[in-house]
């Protein structure tokens, strides 16, 4: 009886130990199976990105161009690395003057992407302006040579045309529809090396301030940009233009996480007027704009600081016309919220000339809607806003506010001046040295804080007179003297 007893605990026992053991067994496989096939999952799902980003080569890059241009120019021809570290004036002493009427060939690259099959080609202006000869070479080899169909130097974009046969094209897509977020892939030719594919994200929608163009609503991304991608697309992961490369944020001179691109949507109505009228037709509404602060909209009693503060009312302008009155806060164009002085001036350019729109405003604290029938934009803007054009055209110099947006990006946080937004080529502010992006500190040892100061400061100086800047570039400071034309 003991020894049956005994028997039959020890085959229960045996019985559990297979069971659980087969239990165990059986998880663990479950396991490995499950992981094996997570693990499958992901594959293919990077597999799938993988082929999604291959496939966008294979369709963008034979419309992508690589752009070479030639300019001749007259003058001291110096390199540009003795020049920024000696100067004019080392060269001079040392070597002696050079005529000045002396010819030499300066060269550019840069990128741009066919739109259609007549062989228009969208870049950036900076690419192609002043250039005598653009050859453009197709991803096959093919050669081409390029006419200047039209620049737009306020947005920075420009067309040019090619003739030729079975010529590939890029698919234009909706920058509107893009999300920060978005996978975002740039094709074009940095330093030179054609058919360079990086792929990133939209970093950020709507970047302005950032003192490159006069009109600017950047997309942000961090997909690869380097010196050469100018002009060239910015990708969603469908294959369709978005936008076109145009600056990347560097302190030297690389890529650094930070690039730009033009929207696509603005690059559309641009080369769509270029080509159709020969120039770039805008919408104008006849008013000085100034952003609305913490403290003005305290001043002003608005409940926040939003929307664009009308500085004044230009005499004969739309907004005259309309009705419109300084000190007038707009909140609203055409339904669309304002939040600063760009947005402003960004809907009031791509808004056709001769429509009449609703704009919401606050007057005396109260919201009042004024109906205004849009003017186009005469050509000489800074004439016709009665803004100072006399440093532009002496002295070939454009500046603007520093910004702490504008301070952050460029690394001036915490310093005061005005910021260089365009230099002319060939004008005493190049011959000089003075660059864009450089922040004037000074005039004729006067510490300037804003625009009026510096208008103000070239008011006193006569019209053959030189005058002496304390310029900040980078983390360096220097002194630039700037001699009248």
């Amino acid at each position: 009886m003991v020894m049956k007893t005994l028997g039959s605990k020890r085959t229960f026992w045996v019985t559990i130990t297979v069971f659980f053991s087969l239990v165990i067994l059986l998880s663990l496989t479950a396991f490995k199976t499950e992981t094996t096939v997570a693990q499958e999952s992901t594959k293919q799902q990077l597999q799938g990105l993988s082929q999604a980003f291959r496939d966008i080569a294979k369709q963008v890059s034979p419309a992508v161009v690589y752009i070479s241009t030639e300019q001749t120019v007259k003058g001291q021809q110096a390199p540009d690395q003795f020049r920024e570290f000696f100067g004019d004036e080392f060269f001079r002493r040392f070597f002696g003057d050079t005529p000045q009427d002396r010819e030499y060939k300066r060269r550019g690259l840069g990128s741009g992407f066919i739109t259609n099959s007549d062989g228009y080609i969208l870049t950036n202006n900076h690419v192609v302006a002043e250039a005598d000869k653009i050859k453009v070479t197709l991803a096959d080899k093919r050669e081409f040579e390029a006419t200047l169909v039209g620049t737009d130097p306020k947005s920075d974009v420009a067309v040019i045309k090619i003739e030729g046969n079975s010529l590939p094209v890029v698919r234009l897509g909706d920058s509107n529809a893009i999300e920060v977020g978005d996978w975002a892939v740039a094709i074009g030719t940095p330093f030179g090396l054609s058919q360079t594919v990086t792929a990133g994200i939209i970093s950020a929608e709507g970047r302005s301030n950032i003192g490159i163009n006069d009109y600017e609503d950047f997309i942000q991304t961090d997909a690869a940009i380097n010196p050469g991608n100018s002009g060239g697309p910015l990708v969603n992961i469908d294959g369709e233009v978005i936008g076109i490369n145009t600056a990347i944020y560097s302190r030297s001179g690389g890529y650094q996480g930070i690039g730009f691109a033009i929207p696509i949507n603005m690059a559309k109505t641009i080369m769509d007027s270029l080509i159709t009228k020969g120039k770039v037709v805008r919408g104008w509404l006849g008013v000085m704009i100034q952003p609305v602060t913490p403290e003005i909209a305290k001043g002003f009693d608005l409940k926040e600081a939003t929307g664009t503060l009308v500085g004044d009312v230009l005499k004969g302008g739309p907004a005259e016309q309309a009705g419109l009155k300084h000190g007038d806060v707009i909140m609203k164009f055409d339904g669309q919220p304002i939040d600063g002085p760009n947005t402003l001036k960004n809907v009031v350019a791509a808004t056709e000339v001769g429509k009449t729109v609703d704009m919401l405003i606050i007057r005396d604290g109260k919201e009042l809607t004024v109906q205004v029938k849009i003017g186009e934009q005469p050509g000489d803007l800074e004439a016709s806003t009665g803004s100072p054009s006399r440093a532009k055209e002496q002295f070939g110099l454009s500046v603007q506010e520093l910004t702490p947006e504008i301070a952050s990006q460029l690394g001036y946080t915490g310093d005061q001046g005005v910021i260089i937004s365009s230099v002319e080529p060939g004008s005493p502010a190049e011959e000089a040295g003075l660059r864009r992006g450089d922040l004037i500190k000074e005039i004729n040892r006067q510490p300037i804080t804003s625009v009026e100061e510096y208008n103000a400061a070239l008011a006193g100086i006569g019209k053959d007179e030189s005058f002496l800047a304390l310029v900040r570039r980078g983390e360096n400071t220097l002194y630039v003297v700037v001699n009248a034309q």
